[in-house]
């Protein structure tokens, strides 16, 4: 990893400390031996007169050690060797222009320190090895009158080009790359054996299946490459194409979890124009989230201005449309399946409620633990002490929540060998007193509308059951011998996986005598 090491008068262009973790070759593996490589760009003065720069390489936990207090309650300490801090005795004539180091800094120094003065004209910077884990720093400042400078440190870890800091991003990525794959393997053995009885919704699952896949393969191949090739321009171009993947999943995520809460494929067969409007919603977030990636690749910290809010804003607008939008639809959902007594597709529903809000309890409790720890980020050591940890708190994380919540939609709406047959048709619903509402019974066997008869026909003695009519509750069929045939059992097939077995278990235990008897002359058939 390559950082600029610069000392010039513009304010901006003042970059003189460069700081970064460093693994040790035992600490992470490697085929060559980490180092720190420092380069300055040759300035030769008009004057012919020598430039002189002030540099050092230590590891931070040796920092202390760096300069001297002139007193005890001096304000700052003296860190370059001048002649009058050589008539102090701070330092000795033999390291003027160096950084002055403790006078007990040979014998207490965790790591090696490194103090040189280095000659513009032709600068010799000899290569810094790291022996030991730890976090890095190479500052520098102009020992001569007036002189300015150019440079570059190189922080090469044994594994490649990679930071430390995201080194650990690899194995992550290519577990998580690893565990999306085994669940597209389960999902598409499903798919396929159950091809013939596939809701649409499972196919938007299966879509945003192999999506996560590719997504998450392009971004551990970015990592990878930046590590074997450093960050060049090939790297540069991936990056982009990961960024645009990211707003794509992330648009796509909300797009499934919206027609998923208002019932898409198990309540609803179809969402009509609120489809269109949900795609638009989902197509606009996408344009947005891959401009804010633009914009945060393009403009830095130091440069954002009140503009970058135009950029800020209506991301945060469709997200936000899409947070309101998906709860109201999860809740109407729910309400109506519990209103029409559906409490087996309720259960579903609610077990994906459980799971959004043990999230957002997830994501809310991991910031409010990490706000103690961040509360402390304008202290000096912060970054040296957290610098392995730090990915995972900002991305990682979430990533991991992000997966589980995808594993576990997945399992919801796995394809079974009944999904459209449960899709399609209604729960018995039963009364209070746990008997059956008969209107709702008679809808559910025909799955046709029963009508009323007419004024005439009840004139006419008929009532309405004329040949080729239907009843709300239709007689019971009779085979030849006159003996009652009863409806085909569904005991023993899967009508759609919602859960463990210990739901319907549950519900059975509140079936009274009464009920055993009805569902005996119901379906013909005794327990």
């Amino acid at each position: 990893m390559r950082r600029p090491l610069l000392g010039l008068d513009n304010k901006k262009d003042r970059n003189r400390q460069q700081c970064s973790g460093m693994y040790s070759k035992k600490g992470w593996g490697g085929d060559t031996d980490p180092f720190i490589q420092i380069t300055f760009d040759k300035a030769p003065s008009p004057d012919d007169q020598d430039a002189f720069v002030s540099l050092v390489v230590f590891e931070f936990k040796d920092e202390d050690l760096i300069g001297v207090w002139p007193s005890p309650d001096a304000p700052e300490k003296e860190y370059i060797c001048t002649q009058p801090n050589i008539d102090r005795k701070f330092c000795n004539a033999t390291q003027l222009g160096e950084y002055i180091l403790s006078p007990n800094a040979s014998d207490t120094r965790r790591n090696e320190i490194l103090s040189k003065k280095v000659n513009l004209k032709d600068p010799q910077v000899p290569k810094y090895d790291v022996k030991k884990t730890g976090y890095y720093c190479v500052s520098s400042a102009s020992f001569s009158d007036g002189a300015q400078y150019t440079g570059e440190v190189n922080f090469r870890n044994a594994y490649g080009n990679l930071p430390a800091a995201q080194i650990a991003k690899l194995p992550f990525y290519a577990g998580i790359t690893i565990v999306y794959a085994v669940i597209g393997i389960f999902w598409g053995f499903l798919y396929v054996q159950n091809r013939h009885d596939i809701l649409p919704v499972q196919n938007y699952i299966t879509a945003i299946v192999v999506f996560l896949i590719v997504e998450y393969l392009m971004t551990w191949g970015f990592y990878d490459y930046q590590n074997n090739h450093g960050f060049n321009a090939v790297a540069k171009v991936l990056l982009i194409i990961v960024s645009i993947l990211n707003a794509g999943r992330n648009s796509f995520s909300f797009f499934l979890l919206l027609i998923v809460c208002m019932g898409y494929g198990v309540v609803k067969p179809s969402l009509g124009k609120t489809m269109v409007y949900v795609r638009f919603l989902a197509i606009a977030h996408f344009v947005f989230g891959v401009i804010y990636a633009v914009a945060s690749l393009s403009i830095t910290p130091d440069n954002a201005g009140p503009l970058v809010l135009f950029v800020i804003l209506p991301l945060a607008g469709t997200l936000t449309a899409f947070y309101v939008w998906t709860l109201n639809s999860l809740n109407y959902t729910m309400k109506d399946l519990l209103e029409r007594k559906q409490s087996v597709k309720a259960m579903m529903y609610k077990k994906l409620w459980w799971c959004i809000l043990a999230s957002i309890v997830v994501i809310f409790g991991f910031f409010f633990l990490n706000s103690f720890t961040f509360a402390e980020r304008s202290a000096p050591n912060f970054v040296p002490n957290h610098w392995k940890t730090r990915w995972f708190i900002l991305d990682g994380w979430l990533n991991l929540v992000y997966m589980v919540d995808i594993a576990y939609v997945a399992y919801l709406w796995r394809p079974t060998a009944n999904n459209r047959r449960f899709a399609m048709s209604d729960e018995i619903a039963q009364d209070e007193d746990g008997g059956f509402d008969m209107g709702s019974f008679g809808g559910s066997l025909d799955e046709e509308d029963a009508r009323s008869p007419t004024r005439e026909e009840m004139m006419n003695g008929s009532g309405g059951r004329n040949k080729g009519d239907l009843s709300p509750v239709p007689p019971k069929p009779m085979n030849e011998g006159g003996t009652e045939r009863g409806r085909p059992s569904l005991d023993g097939e899967t009508i759609f996986a919602v859960g463990e077995d210990g739901d319907r278990s549950s519900m059975d235990e509140f079936e009274s005598p009464r009920n055993s008897e009805e569902k005996q002359k119901l379906t013909g058939k005794k327990d």
